[in-house]
C-alpha cells in the first residue's frame, strides 16, 4: 500500500497551489454580498443549502492546517518555540492588513464617498486610531471605521459594515493551534491513539451538531457558537491524517470516489456530515499527485496575504463603484490588486518575520528556563502513564 507517510514529501508537493486556489475561492464567493453579484449571495449557495464555495475553501484551509501544524508540533521544537513560530506566521501579516485598512484603504474610501476627510480622523466612535488596538489580538472588537460604507451594496443589501469579514476565522485558527499544543504537552500526540480519540470526539460532536442530535450547549456554552465545530472538525480530520499517516492509503480510485461523494453531498445534502471529509482527502491526494504544480509558491507564498486582504480590497472597490463596470472588470481588478498586495506583504513583512524562527526572544528564553523543571516533571509523569506509539515523522 502506498501510504500518506510514504507519498507525502514536505519539500515537494502542490499544497502551495491548493492554498492559493482556495484563497481565490473565498474571494469569488464573497463577491456576492460585497459587490452584489450572484443575486447578492455567496457563490455556491445557489446550489448548496449547507455551504458556500468560500466555506468549502475555509474547510480545506483548516484541514491542511490540522495536518501540517500537528506535523510541526510532533517535531523537535518545544511548546514555547512552537507558539513563537505560529505567532510569526499569523500576526505580522495580520498587523499589516489592520494598519493598511485603517490608514490607507479606509481614508481612500472616505474621500471617495464624501470628498473630504472631515469627520474621519476625529471620528468619535470606531476611530481609525482604535481599529488596530481593538482587533490586534484576533478577537475582533471593531468591524467598521467611522461608520462608513452605508452606500455600498454590502450595507444596502445586507446591513453589514465590516472592513474584513474574512478575518474572524483567524481567532479559531489560533485556538486550534492552542489545542494542538495542549495535546502535545499532555502526551496525546506521542500516543496517537489518544490523539486520534480526541480528534474523533471533535468530529463526532460536529456530526451531532449538524444532525441535530442532543443538546450540545448543555455540555458547554462554547458550543453555542456553531462556528467552533464547523472549523475544528476539518482541523481534527487533518490531525488524524498526520497521526495515522502510515495507515491512510493514497489511491487514485479512492480519490475519484471521494470527489464524487464531495460533489454529490454538496449539491444534494450531507456535505457537513460526510462530504467535507471526502473533499479533504481529495485535497491531500491532489497535493501529492499534482507534481507539475510543485514549487508554485517558490517566489512568494501568497495565499495568506490574498485571504486577509481580499475582503477589504473588494469592499474598497465598491466605494469606487467598480462593480458597475461588470463582473469581469471587477474581478480582474480585485485579483490583480490582491496579488500585488500579497506579494508585497510576503516580501516586506511575512518572509522577514519567518526568518526569525531560529531566533529566540529573551523573554522566551527566560520563561523556558523558569518552567523547565515543572515541564520536565509533567512530561515524565505523562510518559510513565502512556504507552508511546509515536509514528515516525517523514522529513
Amino acid at each position: 500500500m502506498n501510504s500518506l507517510a510514504n507519498a507525502f514529501d514536505p519539500r515537494r508537493n502542490a499544497i502551495g497551489f491548493v492554498r492559493w486556489l482556495m484563497a481565490f475561492m473565498v474571494i469569488f464567493s464573497h463577491a456576492g454580498p460585497i459587490a452584489g453579484f450572484y443575486g447578492g449571495a455567496d457563490l455556491g449557495t445557489q446550489w448548496s443549502k449547507e455551504q458556500s464555495l468560500g466555506g468549502v475553501a475555509v474547510c480545506g484551509f483548516f484541514f491542511l492546517s490540522g495536518f501540517l501544524i500537528t506535523r510541526s508540533k510532533m517535531g523537535r521544537s518545544s511548546t514555547l518555540r512552537y507558539f513563537w513560530h505560529r505567532f510569526l506566521r499569523i500576526y505580522p501579516g495580520f498587523f499589516l492588513i489592520l494598519l493598511m485598512t485603517a490608514f490607507v484603504f479606509a481614508p481612500l474610501a472616505w474621500w471617495q464617498e464624501r470628498g473630504t476627510w472631515d469627520g474621519f480622523w476625529n471620528a468619535g466612535s470606531e476611530s481609525p486610531f482604535t481599529y488596530f488596538s481593538n482587533n490586534f489580538a484576533l478577537l475582533l472588537g471593531q468591524l467598521n471605521i467611522a461608520g462608513m460604507g452605508t452606500t455600498t451594496p454590502l450595507y444596502t443589501d445586507h446591513g453589514i459594515l465590516d472592513w474584513n469579514g474574512s478575518a474572524w476565522t483567524l481567532a479559531f485558527e489560533f485556538g486550534a493551534y492552542i489545542l494542538v499544543a495542549l495535546l502535545g504537552v499532555f502526551g496525546a500526540l506521542a500516543n496517537r491513539l489518544v490523539g486520534g480519540v480526541v480528534a474523533g470526539i471533535i468530529i463526532a460532536l460536529s456530526t451531532m451538531q449538524w444532525m441535530g442530535i442532543g443538546d450540545l450547549t448543555g455540555l458547554s456554552s462554547v458550543f453555542g457558537d456553531f462556528r467552533l465545530l464547523l472549523l475544528l472538525a476539518p482541523f481534527a480530520w487533518g490531525m488524524i491524517f498526520q497521526l495515522f499517516q502510515d495507515k491512510i492509503p493514497i489511491d487514485d480510485r479512492l480519490a475519484i470516489a471521494c470527489i464524487l461523494v464531495a460533489v454529490a453531498t454538496y449539491v444534494r445534502g450531507g456535505w457537513l456530515v460526510l462530504g467535507q471529509y471526502a473533499f479533504c482527502y481529495a485535497l491531500i491526494w491532489f497535493g501529492i499527485r499534482a507534481t507539475k504544480l510543485v514549487g508554485w509558491d517558490r517566489y512568494a507564498d501568497l495565499s495568506y496575504g490574498i485571504y486577509i486582504s481580499g475582503w477589504p480590497i473588494m469592499w474598497l472597490a465598491t466605494f469606487f463603484h467598480i462593480e458597475e463596470w461588470g463582473w469581469f472588470a471587477y474581478h480582474a481588478i480585485v485579483v490583480v490588486a490582491c496579488h500585488a498586495y500579497a506579494f508585497l506583504s510576503w516580501h516586506l513583512v511575512e518572509k522577514p518575520a519567518m526568518a526569525l524562527k531560529r531566533w529566540t526572544p529573551t523573554w522566551m528564553t527566560k520563561l523556558g528556563e523558569r518552567t523547565s523543571g515543572p515541564r520536565e516533571r509533567l512530561s515524565t509523569a505523562i510518559s510513565s502513564r502512556l504507552v508511546l506509539s509515536r509514528p515516525e515523522v517523514t522529513r
